[in-house]
């Protein structure tokens, strides 16, 4: 087990779980003021940042000129390949994990997107804000099908889901209190516009006439509990900042978190007013965040293994790039690149086991040694040839990285592994990168060049990317 003692090795730790990938690059801009601590601040301060990202939905048009939901797919998988405000799109990954809403049933791209910007909005800011606008959501009104919770046939879904899932976790509730509160949240609907303006959204909407007024028991004590009511007692219940950090805690630091660490850390949460940022200072200054417990200790979901690899290898940056020359607007460069790099990732994060906006019920993907499955790792595996355009990779698959670039420093089998160890920042020993170099060789012979750079890669990454060491971060 590797003991984390740099200020590098912390920071690279702290990138693999609060950012999206530690690349060489990344590392070398969150050290370069401060150490740690000032990278600690840089994540948090992301509102600092110009994240140059100015892209609508819109620009991502079918062929038909409609936003569609593969649209919706293609804008936040380039988000998140560009964003230089990392922290932010992971934990609006997270939020949408947490409060998982499916476009299966959604099945609309512009309240999907509503949604999606509200967990971006308060991606690090109050829960209790977020708790009270995500309930307020039409996306989670229909995806718990809220609409059709009116008095005298109160419909208990969301009321159950909100306690489950959302604030307390099972066995903190009992059935009577499911019950009482989907009476509080009666007539709490959503009123679509009329008009199809191709991004059709839709509002909060409180039907009075279908609410039910009378009084109600919660938690041992009875009112004329209206739903705001019902979320503000779940607010300052002291489970609620339990739940939150000891789920928060699984995500980015290790499962199975110690009582007394949650403890402490749900107590400065819960001080802070619910203040997510407070929560996540406190995480990543943590000394158990970097222990050998937490080292390499958690499973890499497709986010971490597919989109992390993308970035590592600048793909952001290149169309960031590719943007300002050529410009992106209309159906033609919107299908094309949702068609070519963009759909590569997609794709690929999808084949592994996540689809944006499409988690498979409401507890959201199950993560952890699940990520691991046989068709998994297959598709693991296959991401290094739509990565370098080789083997079976066709069409929307391929990524077509010109690798060439990376190794004309040292266009050898030696060059060519330990640059990509570097680059895919694989925990790799000596012997494995013995064997990867050899399989390079094998491929390719004793030099690389830029007809066979590709090849080489794709060997090397291969391996790489089918070996356990690599499957966590």
């Amino acid at each position: 087990m590797m003991i984390m003692v740099s200020d590098r090795q912390k920071c690279a730790h702290l990138l693999r779980r609060f950012g999206l990938g530690a690349s060489e690059a990344e590392l070398d801009y969150y050290l370069s003021s401060g150490g740690l601590k000032g990278a600690i601040q840089k994540l948090l301060d992301f509102d600092k940042v110009e994240e140059g990202f100015d892209i609508a939905p819109t620009e991502f048009s079918n062929q038909q000129g409609k936003v569609n939901m593969g649209s919706m797919v293609a804008w936040w998988t380039v988000r998140l390949l560009q964003t230089r405000r990392p922290l932010q799109e992971r934990m609006t990954l997270f939020w949408h994990d947490h409060f998982a809403t499916s476009a299966q049933k959604v099945n609309s791209p512009g309240i999907m997107w509503q949604q999606n910007e509200i967990f971006r909005r308060n991606a690090i800011g109050n829960f209790k804000t977020m708790l009270f606008e995500v309930s307020k959501d039409p996306a989670m009104i229909l995806w718990l099908d809220n609409q059709a919770n009116i008095k005298g046939k109160p419909n208990e879904n969301f009321a159950r889901e909100v306690m489950e899932l959302f604030t307390l976790g099972i066995g903190h509730y009992t059935e009577h209190d499911i019950q009482q509160s989907a009476r509080a949240y009666t007539g709490w609907s959503v009123q679509r516009p009329r008009a199809d303006d191709n991004l059709r959204m839709a509002t909060f909407v409180y039907r009075p006439r279908l609410h039910d007024d009378g009084s109600k028991e919660f938690f041992g004590k009875s009112g004329n509990f209206e739903g705001d009511d019902i979320l503000n007692m779940l607010s300052e219940n002291p489970r609620t900042a339990e739940y939150i950090t000891w789920k928060l805690w699984r995500w980015f630091g290790y499962d199975k978190p110690e009582d007394a660490l949650v403890s402490r850390l749900a107590g400065v949460f819960r001080n802070s007013g619910l203040n997510i940022r407070t929560l996540l200072e406190a995480m990543m200054s943590a000394p158990e965040f970097y222990s050998d417990k937490a080292y390499r200790a958690i499973y890499k979901s497709p986010c971490d293994f597919v989109l992390a690899s993308a970035r590592q290898l600048g793909l952001g940056e290149l169309l960031l790039a590719e943007r300002r020359q050529d410009g992106v607007g209309g159906v033609q460069n919107g299908g094309r690149v949702r068609g070519g790099p963009i759909g590569a990732v997609a794709n690929a994060m999808r084949n592994t086991g996540m689809q944006l906006f499409y988690p498979p019920d409401v507890a959201g993907w199950r993560g952890g040694a699940e990520w691991i499955s046989t068709g998994n790792m297959v598709q693991r595996i296959a991401w290094a040839d739509s990565v370098f355009g080789t083997g079976n990779a066709t069409g929307v698959g391929r990524l077509d990285y010109n690798a060439f670039g990376l190794f004309e420093q040292d266009p050898t089998p030696h060059g060519v592994t330990h640059k990509l160890a570097s680059v895919f920042d694989a925990p790799l020993p000596g012997k494995k990168l013995d064997q990867l170099e050899a399989a390079a060789r094998k491929a390719v012979g004793k030099t690389v060049t830029e007809s066979n750079a590709n090849m080489a890669a794709a060997q090397v990454s291969r391996l790489m990317f089918a070996s356990p060491e690599f499957q966590f971060c």
